[in-house]
């Protein structure tokens, strides 16, 4: 989510951010991590908490850049623009927030053509990539393709023609959310070296960190799953309460100590 601007003092400080885009470029230099999407500023230090090295937003959450001492990946969307001049304009704004990466993706959310045609979306990675390396920043931008999310006849060999043009016009990873076969999620690395590749694990495929990481992933997102599971066990609860007037949905809350402790530890920091 593009953070509002009464945010943005909050979010500067913290860790120095050129030290966090630093961080966060070295973690995609080898090896493969996951980068767990929050939705506000409590999950976020929660899972700074846990050990995670990178946190990323999503649709599903809010800001919170300046919540934690980690870099973090801005879920840009569309970049907020059709024309690629109002693509370099909101990047620009998005880099004074603190962010290490952002995304730029190519969908249109129009019905009538979900896709922007590829020179136009090209078009709009080439103003991003301009109006980061004219801000001096070591920014990362990422590519994504979102072939797989939008009903493409032809989903994966759409992405691979697209990440790769991506990859052309400067993104530093590219990305094809969606994609949820092991073949498929091959063929996309193996089109995209040497370029790091993103993966998006949003529900439990059988695949496991180890198996992404021998298929050289080189980051996992998760999108707005822990939004979504921290939703469904709220959800399931209420009905229960509700519809058999019984409290045992409540079984699995986490401990009011722990967690109180948690966030009064995590405010003396």
């Amino acid at each position: 989510m593009v953070p509002s601007s009464s945010l943005w003092g909050f979010m500067m400080a913290g860790t120095d951010v050129a030290a966090r885009r630093t961080a966060f470029r070295k973690l995609h230099e080898s090896g493969c991590f996951v980068i767990p999407n929050p939705w506000d500023i409590g999950t976020a230090r929660y899972l700074q908490h846990l050990g995670f090295r990178a946190l990323a937003t999503t649709s599903a959450g809010f800001a919170i850049a300046g919540a934690v001492d980690l870099p973090v990946n801005a879920d840009f969307e569309s970049g907020y623009a059709r024309d690629p001049e109002g693509v370099a304009n909101n990047v620009r704004r998005c880099i004074g927030t603190g962010v290490a990466g952002l995304s730029i993706e190519d969908s249109t959310g129009e019905a009538s053509q979900p896709l922007y045609d590829l020179a136009q979306a090209v078009e709009r990675i080439a103003a991003a990539r301009a109006a980061i390396d004219d801000s001096a920043s070591s920014v990362l931008l990422i590519g994504r393709a979102e072939c797989f999310l939008t009903g493409h006849p032809r989903p994966l060999e759409e992405a691979i023609r697209r990440l790769r043009a991506y990859a052309e016009a400067g993104a530093d990873v590219l990305y094809a959310p969606g994609a949820r076969e092991r073949a498929d999620i091959q063929a996309i690395v193996s089109a995209a070296n040497p370029k790091p590749v993103n993966v998006l694990m949003s529900a439990n495929t059988g695949l496991t960190v180890s198996d992404l990481a021998e298929l050289g992933v080189r980051r996992i997102s998760v999108g707005s799953s822990l939004a979504r599971a921290a939703w469904g066990g709220f959800i399931a609860a209420a009905k229960t309460i509700r519809e058999q007037g019984s409290f045992a949905g409540l079984e699995s809350c986490a401990p009011f100590a722990g967690l109180n402790g948690f966030f009064r530890e995590d405010a003396k920091k």
